[in-house]
């Protein structure tokens, strides 16, 4: 149902001169989801949000957000959205407060006490001056001005930039909680484990291509994984070295490494039944291995 898309581009592109910054993109992001956009710097990623959000105009194609023409719409759009762009810019001679409150007036008021628990749950000093502030406590002031008129979709490229790892898991929740409550979160970042832990669906862009969205999950149950199993006896590892998915298969007297990128119930169902496994411990998939081998693949085929 198209009332359950957030914001959703056709065949974007945008072109500088004979550069290809977008080419073609064609994207949904769901109400209620969080949707990562994965891609080292150059790949197009805040080229498509500056489009979507009209800051810059498409060579061909268009977009819209919460079914709102991007270029048509764009004043009314600014009403229901929170952005943080990549290249945060302040004043830096105004207080944290005094640039929230500058945002606050122009989106007609907000909820003071909401703000103050934004900026507890970040732990933000609003006191002092923008200028006097570190770059990742500048950050967390760029991120409450985004959330504290409770966007219908947040758009945020590269926002965890300078926060130290505490506070990125209190901003990691926080996203998750818009997402709960049926908005949706578009996060764009070339730091992997970030969206590992947080997105639900992600989308892989290379040289202004969307070249893979899958969902987490999917990704994660494609990727390889080493797997190490201990048995009560001596055993052939070579009995593993035929089933689906099983690679790299490496024995130790009882003690069994093998890669594997196929479906656990399957090696699970032989292992168990062939023989008596004292332990099984497995090393989780990495977006990172994915997202490389993506990359790989698409430079094998271009």
């Amino acid at each position: 149902m198209t009332d359950q898309i957030a914001i959703r581009a056709e065949g974007l592109t945008k072109h500088y001169g004979e550069v290809e910054a977008l080419v073609d993109l064609d994207l949904d992001v769901r109400r209620g989801e969080i949707f990562g956009f994965l891609g080292p710097n150059g790949a197009g990623k805040t080229t498509m949000i500056r489009t979507i959000l009209d800051e810059i105009r498409p060579t061909a194609g268009k977009a819209s957000i919460l079914g709102m023409d991007s270029h048509q719409q764009s004043v009314e759009i600014r009403r229901h959205i929170g952005y943080v762009p990549g290249d945060l810019a302040m004043y830096p001679n105004l207080t944290g407060r005094d640039t929230l409150t500058y945002f606050a007036n122009l989106r007609g008021g907000v909820d003071w006490s909401y703000i103050d628990q934004l900026a507890g749950r970040l732990d933000a000093d609003l006191s002092k001056k923008v200028g006097d502030l570190s770059s990742g406590n500048r950050q967390k002031v760029g991120l409450i001005q985004a959330f504290m008129n409770r966007p219908d979709v947040l758009i945020m490229d590269e926002p965890s930039s300078g926060l130290d790892p505490l506070v990125q898991r209190e901003f990691q929740k926080m996203l998750r909680e818009v997402a709960a409550e049926g908005r949706a979160v578009f996060l764009s970042s070339h730091t992997l484990s970030e969206v590992q832990r947080v997105a639900d669906r992600v989308g892989i862009i290379r040289h202004g291509r969307l070249i893979a969205v899958e969902a987490v999950a999917d990704l994660r149950s494609k990727a390889i994984r080493k797997i190490s199993v201990y048995f009560d006896a001596p055993v052939d590892g070579a009995v593993l070295e035929g089933l689906p998915g099983v690679r790299a298969v490496t024995t130790e007297n009882d003690h069994v490494t093998l890669s594997f990128d196929g479906q656990m119930e399957t090696l699970l169902k032989v292992v168990t039944q062939q023989f008596h496994v004292m332990d099984i411990t497995t090393q989780e998939a990495d977006l990172e291995e994915i997202f490389l081998t993506y990359y790989r693949d698409e430079e094998v085929n271009v």
